[in-house]
């Protein structure tokens, strides 16, 4: 099954909207693991080709669908909480049920930049110094055709 292409911008833009808004229920560690997770995101964002960020970011985005389960049911409210505060709380458990989905979408962008089992089948346009293909020659104009190499 092929995944529908979404921007680390757009994942990066919903987690941080839904992290602010549960951040209006969950104070303390809520807020520190996941907006560290989403500085890691913009350090993707910035970097397209490395694979360190974005592997840190999806290491970090798996990591933290841990951390909520375990914030949430530990300072989850029954009762006592405003509608603002429930509101937030929400917007803290559909963070949390997306996260999968993100890290799924991350793990095929992790994919495209060469991760896990090395550079992706795409062909570069830079040939790498230890390639067993002889380099086309680039100076093959008409002059250099028929003519021995000079020796020193």
């Amino acid at each position: 099954m092929e995944l529908p292409t979404v921007n680390l911008k757009t994942i990066l833009l919903v987690h941080w909207l839904l992290t602010t808004w549960g951040c209006i229920a969950f104070e303390g560690p809520y807020p520190w693991a996941n907006f560290t997770i989403l500085a890691l995101g913009v350090w993707a964002v910035a970097q397209r080709d490395s694979i360190d960020a974005i592997s840190l970011f999806l290491g970090g985005l798996a990591a933290t669908v841990f951390l909520d389960i375990v914030h949430i049911s530990v300072f989850y409210q029954r009762t006592g909480f405003s509608d603002t505060e429930r509101f937030g709380a929400g917007m803290a458990i559909l963070s949390l049920l997306l996260k999968p989905l993100s890290c799924c979408f991350v793990y095929h962008m992790y994919r495209e930049r060469g991760g896990f089992l090395g550079p992706s089948q795409e062909r570069s346009d830079y040939q790498t110094i230890d390639s067993p293909e002889a380099p086309a020659d680039p100076f093959g104009g008409s002059e250099s055709r028929g003519h021995a190499p000079q020796g020193y």
